[in-house]
């Protein structure tokens, strides 16, 4: 079997190529990037196509980024994601491809809903303003998936993960999620001395973050059950923390003391989303990186980047 990685450079493109390894999966992984083509180019994604002629597809890639970059830009975040997105999809139907694993978003889920959330609560309520553009593009992909394995007998499927980090994560402040974002504000003050780090909103706000090696290394080991999964399937941690908490647990991770100032004029997104993952528990998701052990793994890959960043300058 030939398997089309899109997104090759991305955190969780990544982690499935080197979980792909590790396993010693035998069949064929071609990962590709921006470099072998423009995803948003409808021209370019049939040529991959052409080129690698997949059996199957798993599509990591998308434009993705933290509050202020959504805030910033949700035009951008909608449109990109909703070509790149139609592109893949649309050149994989038609070239008969019959098995697609697309990666949704918590953000699909509605604003300040019940908790844990569950795969039926997509599009029950309202979504939460500050990332609405990405949340819409995701769940007409995910609607596409659904419809193409009801109406061809495909097997399309959609796993959403809670929100992710680990290594080769964006460390960026203007794209980064939380956690990134929190591991490079704490090196960032350990290096100058700072004394307060600031924190947007006012730290209450709870979220669930995965270790991707945990999600890469599942879905590389089940991915011959694709045909079993049903349509939608949540994959997180199970177990959510404050933002203060991720902060703190940036701090340890460095190994740096400083206070930690909230800004409740600054947005913090949803209180609270936590997702039920009880129907990957059934097909063997059992998630076991800790915080502090994914923290410290994650600041070990920072802190490399940055040497190599610095020896190629």
């Amino acid at each position: 079997m030939r398997v089309l990685l899109t997104g090759g450079n991305g955190m969780l493109a990544r982690s499935i190529a080197d979980a792909w390894t590790r396993i010693g999966r035998q069949d064929e992984l071609i990962p590709v990037t921006r470099a072998d083509g423009d995803l948003r180019d409808a021209e370019a994604v049939r040529r991959i196509m052409a080129d690698v002629r997949p059996d199957a597809v798993i599509h990591a890639a998308a434009r993705v980024g933290g509050i202020a970059a959504n805030m910033a830009d949700p035009a951008g975040f909608l449109m990109d994601n909703l070509r790149l997105d139609s592109n893949v999809l649309s050149a994989s139907l038609d070239s008969s491809v019959e098995r697609f694993v697309y990666f949704g978003s918590s953000c699909m889920y509605p604003k300040d809903y019940r908790q844990p959330l569950v795969e039926s609560d997509v599009l029950a309520a309202p979504l939460e303003p500050t990332n609405e553009g990405y949340a819409i593009s995701k769940i007409a992909a995910a609607r596409f998936c659904e419809y193409v394995s009801s109406q061809f007998g495909h097997a399309y499927r959609v796993i959403i993960p809670s929100n992710l980090y680990g290594p080769n994560d964006d460390f960026d402040l203007q794209r980064g999620h939380l956690v990134a974002a929190s591991i490079a504000k704490a090196h960032a003050a350990k290096t100058s001395g700072a004394s307060s780090i600031d924190v947007w909103g006012d730290g209450t706000a709870r979220r669930e973050f995965t270790y991707v090696g945990d999600l890469a290394g599942w879905l590389v080991e089940n991915l011959d059950r694709l045909a079993e999964w049903p349509a939608l399937m949540n994959v997180g941690k199970g177990e959510d923390h404050s933002i203060l908490d991720y902060y703190r647990a940036a701090l340890t991770a460095v190994d740096y003391e400083c206070e930690l100032v909230t800004d409740p004029s600054k947005p913090a997104g949803m209180h609270q989303k936590l997702m039920d993952s009880s129907v990957a528990a059934t097909f063997g998701w059992t998630p076991t990186t800790s915080l502090e052990d994914g923290m410290t793994a994650s600041y070990d890959a920072y802190l490399d980047s940055l040497a190599t960043t610095e020896s190629a300058g």
